[in-house]
């Protein structure tokens, strides 16, 4: 339905990505922070968001132009970027909640039970637990942290 506006002259590229990200990207990420991501899934987001971009520049299918050069003149950046810095600004959103919150004690769940044989299935939770790690903290550091706005806003534009 975007096909007019992306080919449009009378446009401007600036006005064309305001388009972009106000009205498909926050459709296409709506609730993206409680994804679990997995390879698959980032893939089919960011060749969508390629793909859009490239119609957006005008830049034909035969030409190979590298992703990288195309976000550099959009200025965007890959999404697992933004599903990632979106996520941790939720969750601090979320622990500044009070603990009597449904959506606070969600992050806690534990589900019991016995699970299916076989490798288990990546989870939102694991894919989170891995980030921490990779930070190199736990979720009571996490929760400290959140609960001064800048400070988590420091940490989460560190990714």
């Amino acid at each position: 339905m975007l096909k007019n506006i992306w080919s449009s002259k009378c446009i401007c590229l600036n006005t064309k990505l305001r388009i972009f990200n106000s009205n498909v990207k926050s459709v296409l990420l709506y609730g993206c922070e409680t994804w679990r991501m997995v390879k698959s899934t980032n893939r089919k987001l960011q060749t969508f968001i390629n793909t859009c971009l490239r119609r957006i520049l005008k830049i034909r299918w035969t030409v190979k132009v590298p992703s990288e050069e195309i976000w550099r003149l959009t200025k965007q950046e890959p999404i697992d970027t933004q599903i990632t810095r979106r996520k941790w600004e939720w969750i601090g959103h979320t622990f500044r909640k009070p603990a009597s919150n449904t959506t606070r004690q969600a992050l806690f769940w534990n589900p019991q039970g016995k699970r299916k044989r076989g490798r288990p299935r990546s989870t939102w939770r694991r894919n989170t637990d891995d980030e921490l790690k990779k930070w190199g903290t736990t979720w009571h550091e996490l929760q400290k942290t959140a609960q001064n706005r800048v400070r988590l806003r420091m940490a989460v534009d560190g990714l």
